[in-house]
């Protein structure tokens, strides 16, 4: 049985992470796609390149030990032969234990392999509404920036309001234009230098920025649009707004690192990550923010050892559009009300870069099943990536948030109380034998 879908392409709309790794799952598993990526026709309002897979927040993926919960996912991803892991790993800027890249070699990268696959074709040209049912699957990948034509349809497809929240993105400096004589290296707990600038401040210092920060001027929403913010990425006033302290002990936190000047902890301390290989572009840690471009230029030159800053990318706020996914999806992302439609991406209501690359992993080994006439597939709740499943799906709707993957997503670990040092061991060997179980049934 094929479902009358037998040697017609899967269509993919949105070629970022989510896309682009779900062509690469399809393409390898013998599938022709259609991938459909609007740029460079149309530019969403945080997009600059024309390359499929651009990040456009951070350039970290995040911590890469496999026993923390999104170190295992991506472990799990590898497994799987993902595009997206390939490509960070090729392209990766030293930052501790966390997996950052150089964003521009590594959208090239992800473009390069997908142009000259084969059985892929790159069609540059926004979709602007759904396509009705047809000979062939179609994985919506559009992303948390999908047009409004795009949303709207998905919206009356699948009869749930849209959920939107404001998203925002950290500026970026130029190395050189740092003060090194207060800037220091080092990485937290570390002794020597390290992968992080570190800007430290003293009390005075912290008090003065927080009350400019708070003062500042913000970009004014429109009167319909209602934000709600991501708790893993609030802009730094709002989490100044917060409390005074808050930020200090967020982003800000000095513990585990000493301002060689003094060989003391700071009282607060900004710090700012490698953006590409060569070390000429940093972004601030955390500092995701709706100001003003003026008043961010203005605040975030009283940090100490930015006073003569400049600055390469500033911050913005941009829409964010993610459906109810346990009232709207079955656990093989396929949307219920439309069995040949499946969703990846953030679209879907994951959160991160990892997250929606591995959304579209499993979209991609799922759209391949539809066109083979195969049984779907679910990975077991134990994996990173079945749990990652397990949230969107069986989530309580009424309560339902984007989330990054971590263990609480898991299901409890068996037996008796596992000392937390081997919680993470625990989880990653029970995973990797539910994935190798897995694979091997499919």
């Amino acid at each position: 049985m094929t479902n009358g879908y037998k040697d017609n392409p899967v269509t993919i709309i949105g070629g970022g992470l989510a896309g682009a790794e779900a062509a690469w799952q399809a393409a390898r598993r013998g599938c022709a796609v259609e991938l459909y990526e609007m740029k460079p026709e149309a530019f969403s309002p945080a997009h600059r390149s024309p390359d499929l897979g651009e990040l456009v927040c951070s350039n970290s993926l995040r911590a890469n030990d496999p026993h923390n919960a999104v170190g295992l996912l991506k472990e799990e991803m590898r497994q799987l032969d993902s595009l997206i892991m390939a490509a960070a790993d090729a392209t990766r800027v030293p930052a501790g234990g966390a997996l950052a890249v150089d964003r521009e070699l590594f959208a090239r990268r992800i473009t390069d392999v997908l142009e000259k696959q084969p059985l892929i074709t790159i069609i540059r040209r926004e979709v602007q509404e759904i396509p009705p049912p047809g000979s062939a699957p179609v994985i919506i990948a559009a992303g948390p920036l999908a047009g409004a034509g795009l949303s709207a349809s998905l919206a009356e497809l699948i009869g749930a309001d849209q959920l939107a929240f404001y998203d925002a993105i950290a500026p970026i400096v130029y190395a050189d234009s740092l003060d090194r004589e207060i800037v220091f290296s080092a990485s937290r707990y570390q002794e020597g230098p390290g992968d992080y600038l570190n800007c430290p401040m003293d009390r005075d210092q912290y008090r003065h920025f927080i009350q400019s920060l708070l003062s500042a001027p913000q970009v004014q929403l429109h009167d319909f649009e209602e934000p709600r913010y991501f708790e893993g990425c609030l802009p730094i006033e709002i989490m100044a707004a917060r409390g005074e302290d808050t930020p200090r002990f967020g982003p800000l936190k000095p513990v585990g690192l000493i301002d060689p000047r003094t060989g003391e902890e700071p009282y607060a301390v900004v710090q700012l990550r490698k953006e590409n290989r060569e070390g000429i572009l940093y972004n601030l840690v955390g500092f995701q923010t709706k100001l003003t471009h003026p008043a961010q230029k203005e605040v975030f030159r009283l940090i100490p050892g930015l006073q003569q800053a400049r600055f390469a990318r500033l911050g913005s706020i941009h829409r964010n559009t993610f459906v109810c996914a346990p009232k709207v999806l079955q656990p093989t992302l396929q949307l219920k009300v439309r069995n040949d439609i499946l969703l990846a991406g953030q679209i879907s209501g994951v959160e991160g870069y990892v997250e929606s690359a591995a959304s579209g992993l499993l979209a991609g080994i799922n759209a391949v099943s539809l066109i083979k006439g195969r049984p779907m597939t679910v990975p077991p709740p134990e994996t990173a990536l079945g749990a990652l499943v397990s949230h969107l799906t069986r989530t309580e709707a009424a309560v339902f948030q984007p989330s990054n993957i971590n263990f609480g997503l898991f299901p409890p670990l068996p037996g008796k109380k596992i000392p937390k040092r081997l919680r993470g061991e625990t989880r990653a060997r029970i995973a990797r034998q539910a994935l190798a179980d897995w694979q091997h049934s499919h």
